[in-house]
């Protein structure tokens, strides 16, 4: 049975979240390896050998241009073949490549031993010569982590990344208690490349003919490289650059901090990884029905936010007790700050990073040429500012908000012409029967919530001015305003201002386009999808799984088929009466209506405006979230309690207490909330200030 557009739309957006969260987890633990091993590494070699164990690993982190370039080609074009067949052939024919490539880099680096010795200030050759080694192992390392990620084995390709990180810590702690120094940390980095390539070894199917052409596979190749040569330089030559131009006491306290920035740039680059084959295996009308970007976007932005904010709260001492005393840092920028500076850098890049991966997995991308230009201003910025640790991490934030914003614009204005395209006429879902205010929505609003516990010491004060409404007298519009913004402050201000309202009746074919509020209680039932027909079809199906949602919505069924009930009434947003509405009140009601036939019975107030893409209950997306989350910011300082007591004052009479006493018990100190209450009266019986969205 073939799954329809929505299911496969939702099974997308799912194996994106799942794949990220399984290599979030194993990223999670290889990059706590990671942090082990430089912390042990730089306990035991103190700053000056943990800049050169670093610097070294830079370098091949920079050979990782190569590896990852083969790893992402590989992903692609096997998620992109029918058969286990095919898959073999393009994976055959690539990791013979990858080894041509690793053998040539490591006789590079043979070749000039001498050279990157000297410019590096490093204590001897061999260094570079154990680099070669692991660097011959580390390329066609790609190709068969590319080929287990193109195959969706996200389990195993975890585990892999795991391995790398135990054989390096573990191997650096023996060969340092052998006294082997940092030439034994390089030894380890090397044999880690080697045993995660043998650990990988992919099963292969039989031989067949390779099915990708030479000229597309070097196109192909062509746009990896690019994009990664860009992308390592960004992440590395920083270090690489510092260890040259600064005492190598302050390089080894910048590749403890540039650490910070690899730790957030792995954990995010689980995402790009689960994120990568799915979407180069799917059509363009799949990727336009889920936002796939978007997804991916919000879970490194978190990421990275919790990173940050944990990093510049950290306490100095906390890293003194992990690196040692002598990588405490004196001036007017602590190690705590340069390490919460570098993360925000990190974040800002990665969902550069984002962007360009997601254009990368359908065509050949413009924007990786755009990275490749930045990744050489990155480094003649830091070649020109370089007189501090705080001014090199400070070049590299501005260079990367630029960077953000010039390979998101193309992505931003086709947001904004799907805005534009999603208001354009169509068959109109509703009929409008005659304009009401707002204040009349407003009351039927706080009708249908009013049994909410958050109103139970309002209920016997103010009861009678919620269910028996007077829309002429402005003063009880404004207290059950703000009654209602008790609960719902937030979400009533994300509705732009000058937004038309409406009663309105169903037209017969306009259920299709009813959508239900992206609430968290509905999102378990949505499962992707928040169109009411759906929404219904998995409530019946949930029948015989009672739980206080369905026994809500099955008590609201019973009040419907009693003929002297009232309903109650819905309230929808949306741009006109040809586009999809959501239900910002009454999904509950609208749901029992339906499965009882009663839909008609319902009374529909719905509230209509051209900028209603603006509003993230109508369309979420990151500009959306973002004006939302403003909004928030904004409403921290107001006091929904204090200013229903400000309300109930009367001018004449002073404070009208059997109104205003709920008020000041749920909300400020009673003296407190009465001097707010009095304070510029005149505004308050004029009622409230408008919309501030």
């Amino acid at each position: 049975m073939s799954k329809s557009p929505s299911e496969k739309s939702r099974t997308l957006q799912a194996r994106i979240v799942s794949g990220s969260v399984v290599l979030l987890s194993g990223s999670s633990l290889a990059t706590g390896l990671n942090l082990a091993y430089n912390v042990a590494i730089a306990r035991f070699l103190g700053p000056r050998g943990f800049g050169h164990a670093t610097v070294v690993y830079t370098l091949l982190t920079l050979i990782s241009a190569a590896t990852l370039s083969f790893q992402i080609v590989a992903a692609k074009v096997v998620a992109q073949q029918p058969s286990a067949e095919a898959k073999s052939a393009v994976y055959r024919a690539l990791h013979r490549d990858s080894w041509i490539c690793g053998l040539i880099v490591a006789a590079l680096l043979g070749v000039f031993r001498g050279q990157i010795t000297a410019y590096l200030n490093l204590p001897t050759p061999l260094l570079v010569d154990l680099l070669a080694a692991g660097a011959a192992f580390y390329v066609p390392l790609g190709t068969r982590r590319g080929y287990v990620q193109g195959a969706f084995g996200f389990r195993r390709f975890a585990a892999n990344l795991v391995l790398e990180g135990a054989v390096r810590l573990l191997g650096s702690l023996f060969m340092i208690l052998l006294g082997t120094g940092v030439t034994g940390v390089i030894a380890a980095n090397a044999a880690a490349m080697a045993i995660s390539w043998v650990a990988i070894a992919p099963t292969l199917a039989a031989p067949v003919p390779n099915p990708i052409r030479l000229a597309a596979a070097f196109r192909e190749l062509s746009q990896a490289v690019v994009f990664f040569a860009g992308q390592v330089l960004i992440n590395n030559a920083s270090i690489v650059l510092v260890k040259h131009y600064l005492p190598a006491v302050e390089a080894g306290l910048y590749s403890a901090v540039a650490m910070v920035g690899r730790v957030i740039f792995t954990l995010s680059s689980a995402v790009v990884y689960s994120m990568f084959p799915l979407v180069a295996g799917t059509s363009a009308e799949e990727r336009k029905k889920v936002n796939v970007l978007t997804t991916s976007l919000l879970l490194v932005l978190g990421i990275g936010s919790v990173l940050s904010l944990g990093l510049r709260v950290m306490p100095a001492a906390v890293w003194t007790t992990f690196f040692g005393s002598k990588f405490a840092l004196s001036g007017p920028y602590s190690l705590s700050y340069l390490f919460a500076l570098f993360a925000i850098t990190t974040v800002i890049y990665s969902l550069s990073v984002v962007i360009i991966t997601y254009e990368m997995s359908y065509r050949i991308a413009n924007t990786s040429w755009v990275q490749l230009a930045f990744s050489a201003v990155v480094v003649a910025g830091i070649c020109r500012f370089h007189s501090s640790l705080h001014q090199v991490i400070v070049v590299q934030l501005v260079l990367m908000l630029v960077l953000l914003l010039l390979v998101g614009a193309p992505f931003l204005r086709q947001a904004l012409r799907d805005s534009d395209s999603a208001g354009e006429a169509g068959s109109p879902s509703i009929r409008l029967l005659r304009r009401i205010t707002e204040d009349k929505v407003i009351a039927e609003f706080l009708r249908g919530e009013f049994e909410n516990d958050a109103y139970r010491s309002y209920r016997e004060s103010m009861g009678p001015m919620v269910m028996e409404p007077n829309l002429d007298n402005p003063d009880e519009n404004a207290r059950r305003r703000a009654l209602l913004f008790l609960r719902h402050l937030s979400l009533w201000k994300e509705i732009p201002p000058g937004t038309e309202w409406f009663e309105a009746e169903l037209r017969d074919a306009g259920l299709a386009q009813i959508r239900v509020f992206p609430r968290a209680q509905w999102r378990k039932v949505a499962r992707g999808s928040f169109a009411i027909t759906e929404i219904v079809e998995r409530m019946q199906a949930r029948k015989d799984n009672p739980g206080p949602f369905v026994a809500k919505i099955a008590a609201l069924r019973r009040r419907l088929v009693q003929e002297n009930s009232m309903p109650g009434s819905v309230v929808l947003i949306g741009l006109n009466e040809s586009q999809p509405l959501t239900i910002i009140d009454g999904n509950h009601r609208f749901v029992a209506a339906i499965l009882e036939g009663q839909v008609r019975r319902l009374r529909l107030l719905c509230g209509l405006s051209p900028k209603m893409n603006r509003c993230c209950w109508y369309r979420t997306n990151p500009l959306t979230l973002a004006r939302y989350a403003r909004n928030l910011l904004r409403q921290l300082t107001r006091h929904p309690h204090a200013e229903l007591a400000q309300l109930c004052v009367n001018p004449r009479l002073g404070l009208d207490n059997s109104w205003a006493r709920p008020a000041l018990e749920d909300g400020l100190h009673q003296d407190k909330a009465i001097a707010f209450a009095r304070y510029d009266v005149i505004r308050t019986t004029e009622g409230t200030p408008g919309n501030d969205y």
